[in-house]
């Protein structure tokens, strides 16, 4: 069981949340230049500018709540690595477009019902983000949706790479679905999301976008796991947090 106050719960969730957000914004701002064509990238820089804008607004609650005279920047860039939460599947590689794009679908898919059930929080300052979130997410999950289908049931060359990319990235899918300690706690209160419940409608709707682009769901039910609940991240991570802080942690206290 968790030793954390209700308090300092609330904080860790809504960094937690908001991890996501920024690292995920922060790997797909790595295409800017160089995506397969302008309209792409436009969708892309869309994409990432929305979620680092909740992660703004969520380092923002969480600074509130701490009391600390902390600020989102504190939360984003002066932080180290252990103490960011985000879920693995955010982090990975870029690597080409189809691996892009299944990691997008896959948390698209998950942030649609998270942020769903979001704005039903007690927690009235989460469930206006949540709404807010969610006309986002949506359009982040048609887009790649809509991709994954232009791949899948395109050339046979597209058809392979881009089950390739589904096959690789499937093992960080299971971490979605699991609760920290803190979490369970706050779910009692009514303010956390119940993300092992989310399992079987994000299975759905995963299912249904593979059937549309003739691609095969894995079998596999091995997960990684760790950055969520303990801090544990991939190799690559500390490439994105060194890019990331480079000038706050050179030049401290600067600002624009």
């Amino acid at each position: 069981m968790t030793n954390l106050s209700k308090q300092e719960a609330l904080v860790q969730y809504a960094a937690q949340i908001g991890d996501n957000g920024l690292i995920i914004g922060h790997r797909m701002s790595e295409w800017c230049f160089r995506a397969p064509s302008i309209e792409m990238e436009m969708a892309l820089m869309n994409c990432a500018l929305d979620l680092i804008g909740q992660a703004r607004e969520l380092y923002t609650y969480a600074a509130k709540l701490d009391g600390t005279g902390k600020t989102e920047d504190d939360f984003a860039y002066l932080r180290d690595e252990k103490d960011f939460r985000n879920l693995l599947l955010a982090e990975v590689p870029n690597g080409d477009w189809g691996d892009t794009i299944v990691r997008l679908f896959f948390m698209s898919a998950y942030n649609k019902l998270f942020f769903t059930a979001l704005t039903k929080s007690t927690d009235e300052e989460l469930a206006a983000i949540g709404a807010k979130s969610l006309k986002e997410v949506t359009y982040h999950l048609r887009f790649s949706s809509e991709w994954l289908i232009r791949l899948g049931d395109g050339t046979d060359e597209s058809h392979e790479r881009v089950q390739k990319s589904i096959n690789d990235l499937w093992a960080y899918t299971g971490e979605l679905f699991t609760m920290t300690d803190g979490e369970k706690m706050l779910l009692e209160e009514g303010i956390a999301v119940d993300t092992a419940a989310l399992k079987p409608e994000w299975d759905q709707i995963v299912t249904d976008v593979l059937t549309q682009a003739t691609l095969s769901r894995p079998e596999n039910k091995w997960a990684h796991k760790g950055g969520k609940a303990e801090g544990i991240h991939t190799e690559s991570f500390g490439y994105i947090i060194a890019d990331m802080q480079f000038m706050q942690r050179r030049y401290p206290g600067c600002s624009w």
